[in-house]
This record gives structure tokens, C-alpha cells and sequence, in this order.
């Protein structure tokens, strides 16, 4: 805050959250006349209009073309929302209904999960997410090799999340049953307990190293190894109420709304996108500060839900940059507790993890 503390004067700060809320409220740009009647500004039209020109100028507001008034910047929202974040408040109705619609005694976190994407979804008329994040954990505690034949072999991955997982791999060169089995032994010498982020290019390098005129079988393991590890570790992504997007003029052009969507089909530059950024506040990305091109005129918000350190999934919203934060803000707070909650009365994470052991 110290930035806008510098350049901001209180009027400047009072004006532009004030045109923030009227352009989240009515989605057109606002003008002078709006924000008089803001009880909270006691001054001029002329003054109000300089003050706007000069937020302007620092890059808080914008000027559409066919319009005297002004529009919220990126920069503007994300002063809003980091004015917002420290002060945000639920009202006793939000916790009501949060807590009645997560009463139900559900068995397993995916449901939890998705509940919240829903409640979430129909409580700020936005597209809900539920999201288990790349964790960059699992790692293999032990590897086996199958001969087949001269030409085929079946390695197996025995995980530290306690699956096991086999990969076929078929070579263009003749290899032996003695040639299969030292490849094992290679692969337990170096790799047991790192995970895909900790098998570096030196590694594969001894792997290929002690393989010896066989090293080309290192390139096709270490693919199928990697595969496994981003099978396991690459996330899952749910969206709610994607339909909700359509009653907002900035998706109203077919093609951007389309790119949208197709974002939303793919999920892994999302899924990378939340993954990377993570921590135990509610995040909020707006506009070009995604890595997902197409969300230039939307923002993401999202919470990270931990239980005794571990993280365990994702709730948040994605809608139109003017979304109403404050909303979305105490509606992903107020779920998150909930949550923390209802797994810790129904003990939900042992459930998860021996679900998980057990579905493979």
C-alpha cells in the first residue's frame, strides 16, 4: 500500500473506489455527476473532474473514446482489491447460507470441493473453480523392469503416494533380459525420492553414463517416468455456472468468448497459473497479470485450502475484471473456513488419501 499511500490523496483514493463501485454496479463508464452523489464526497463537479484527470494520468482510470467518463484501470482495480483485502467483512446472511449449504456430511474432499465451486458459482453470479493444484510431490520409492522380449519391456513405478503405475516401452534396438534388469538397478541407484522438478540434466547424463552403450534406453524411461509424475501431480479443474459469463458485456463478442471457453476445455494453462502462485491469502489476478492470455478483460480469484500444512485443493471464482469484490472476497473466505472445518469434524483427509491408494 505504501505506493498509493505516496501518489493518492484520501479524496483521490475515496473517488476512485467510488467509480470502481459504480462501473462494477453498472458496467458503463462513470462520470463526474455519478460520483457526486456519493455521500461520502463533498466537493465540486470541477473538482471531481480534475481529480478523475489526474487519476488518469497516474493510470488508475481510462477514457473510453465514446464516453466523458472514466473506467477502472488494471491498476485501479488492483488498488480497490488490495484496499479491500484488509477490511473485508461478511454480512450474518453470507454465513448463513454458506453454512447451511455445506451441512451435508459428505465422505470425500472432490465432492467438498465441487460443493463449494457451486456455492461459490450461485452466490456471486460468476464461474465457480474447484481445483487440486500440481503439487511437484510425488516421487518413485521403487522401479522394476518386465522383459518381454528383445525389442519390449514393462517398467513399473511404485509411488510415494503408494499407487503403482506401468509403462510399455518398445525399442528400435535389441536388448537383453540382463540389459532390462540393470536398467532397474539404474534407475533405483539415482532417481528413488526426487521428484520430476529434481531430475536434473547432470542425472539423466550418469543414468546415460552408467547404461553404457545402452544409454539409448534412458530417453524413452525417463519420458515414461515423467509421464507418471505428471499424471499424478498434474491437477485436476472443475468449473461451475460457466454459463453465468454470458449475461456480462465484456463476453458478448463471439470469438474472445470462445477463446474463453476453450481455456476453460484445456485447464492446464489455468491449472499451471494457480498452481504457481499459492499462498495461505486469497489471491486475486486481474486482467494481464494471468499467464492465461485470453483472461485479459476477466480476473481470477482463488483461496488455497491447507490442512495441517498440506495443500489440498483450490476454491475461487473467474469472472469480468469489474467483478464485485468485496463479494467474492468473503464468499471464498467464508467457504474456506467452512471447509477447514468440515474436514476436520469428519476427519475427510485420511478418507482422500486412502481412496486414493485404493482407486488405482
Amino acid at each position: 500500500m505504501g505506493l498509493y499511500d505516496k501518489e493518492l490523496s484520501e479524496r483521490k483514493k475515496c473517488i476512485l473506489k467510488a467509480i470502481v463501485e459504480a462501473h462494477i454496479e453498472c458496467g458503463e463508464p462513470v462520470g463526474s455527476k455519478s460520483i457526486m452523489q456519493c455521500k461520502q464526497i463533498s466537493c465540486s463537479s470541477a473538482t471531481i473532474r480534475n481529480e478523475m484527470a489526474e487519476l488518469e494520468e497516474l493510470g488508475y482510470l481510462e477514457q473510453p473514446h465514446t464516453s466523458s467518463g472514466r473506467i477502472p484501470s488494471e491498476l485501479g482495480y488492483r488498488f480497490y482489491v488490495d484496499s479491500l483485502i484488509k477490511n473485508y467483512a461478511s454480512t450474518a446472511h453470507d454465513i448463513t447460507e454458506i453454512n447451511n449449504l455445506l451441512k451435508v456430511k459428505l465422505t470425500e474432499l472432490d465432492q467438498i470441493l465441487t460443493l463449494a465451486s457451486k456455492v461459490a458459482s450461485n452466490l456471486t453470479n460468476y464461474t465457480g473453480m474447484a481445483m487440486k493444484p500440481k503439487s511437484f510431490l510425488v516421487s518413485i520409492t521403487r522401479f522394476e523392469t518386465i522383459f518381454i522380449d528383445s525389442n519390449n519391456f514393462i517398467i513399473v513405478l511404485l509411488t510415494s503416494s503408494g499407487m503403482v503405475k506401468s509403462k510399455y516401452i518398445r525399442t528400435n534396438e535389441t536388448v537383453s533380459s540382463e540389459v532390462i534388469a540393470h536398467l532397474a538397478e539404474v534407475l533405483n541407484n539415482y532417481l528413488l525420492g526426487l521428484s520430476a522438478d529434481k531430475i536434473s540434466l547432470p542425472i539423466i547424463m550418469q543414468l546415460e553414463n552408467d547404461m553404457q552403450e545402452y544409454s539409448f534406453l534412458i530417453t524413452q524411461t525417463i519420458k515414461c517416468i515423467y509421464d507418471v509424475m505428471n499424471e499424478l501431480d498434474g491437477g485436476e479443474l472443475k468449473f461451475s455456472g460457466v454459463n453465468r459469463l454470458l449475461q456480462y458485456p465484456e463476453y458478448s463478442e463471439k470469438e474472445q468468448l470462445s477463446e474463453l471457453m476453450a481455456a476453460f476445455e484445456n485447464k492446464e494453462e489455468i491449472i499451471d497459473l494457480v498452481s504457481e502462485k499459492q499462498g495461505d491469502d486469497i489471491n486475486v489476478v486481474i486482467g494481464s497479470e494471468s499467464s492465461v492470455k485470453v483472461m485479459n478483460q476477466s480476473a481470477m480469484v482463488y483461496k488455497t485450502i491447507k490442512k495441517g500444512g498440506k495443500i489440498l485443493g483450490v476454491i475461487g471464482v473467474i469472472g469480468p475484471r469489474r467483478m464485485d469484490y468485496a463479494k467474492v472476497l468473503i464468499t471464498l473466505e467464508t467457504l474456506s473456513e467452512n471447509i477447514s472445518n468440515l474436514l476436520d469434524d469428519n476427519k475427510l483427509l485420511g478418507k482422500g488419501e486412502e481412496h486414493g491408494k485404493n482407486s488405482e
